[in-house]
């Protein structure tokens, strides 16, 4: 099919003229008219768009999001209380433990907003992703609608070459039934066939 016939396939079936049509949609009816690429790796553009400092945050959120990070610190803080309690001469921390307390406050006061970081970039790559793949089900959707106009004419035109071949068998067999027909029977046959 021509550029010409598969813009009209385009706007035929987005019901929208194409200069009306948003700038996402304008480009994917472009590559499809031009029988252009949408697919692409857009975690592989994400990442290397990334600053080093994004990447540290998002290892940092990765680590600390683990169960082998929350067993790790839950068994220094059972350790740090324990050596505190059961100390008999030097506890650096007594109880009610404000040094781990304050260790802790850093801690969280450092992780929330890495953390809040990595999960805003999580989410922005999620919306890249989610725009990628509304593309390319638009792309494939007016390429499958094409194909089923490619069908629906070939189903047309075998209808009308069957017809037209049925029409002169039917009058090939009128001739030899109304004895007018001049053929013999094998003549008759590859004419049919």
């Amino acid at each position: 099919m021509t550029e010409k016939s598969r813009a009209e396939t385009a706007k035929r079936h987005l019901a929208k003229e194409l200069d009306k049509l948003s700038e996402q949609e304008r480009q994917v009816v472009d590559r499809f008219i031009k029988r252009g690429r949408v697919a692409r790796n857009v975690a592989r553009e994400f990442e290397e768009k990334i600053t080093f400092g994004q990447r540290v945050a998002d290892r940092v959120a990765e680590i600390m999001g683990s169960w082998r990070f929350i067993i790790i610190q839950s068994t220094l803080l059972a350790v740090w209380i324990a050596l505190n309690i059961t100390a008999y001469v030097y506890r650096w921390d007594p109880y009610p433990f404000i040094l781990l307390n304050l260790a802790m406050s850093f801690q969280a006061a450092y992780a929330a907003p890495i953390i809040m970081m990595s999960q805003n970039r999580q989410s922005e790559k999620d919306h890249l992703q989610a725009k990628h793949d509304y593309e390319v089900n638009l792309k494939a959707e007016l390429e499958i609608l094409q194909l089923h106009e490619k069908f629906d004419e070939l189903r047309d035109s075998s209808w009308v070459d069957l017809v037209r071949m049925q029409q002169r068998q039917i009058e090939m067999l009128e001739r030899l039934v109304s004895g007018n027909g001049t053929h013999s029977t094998e003549s008759a046959r590859e004419q049919i066939g």
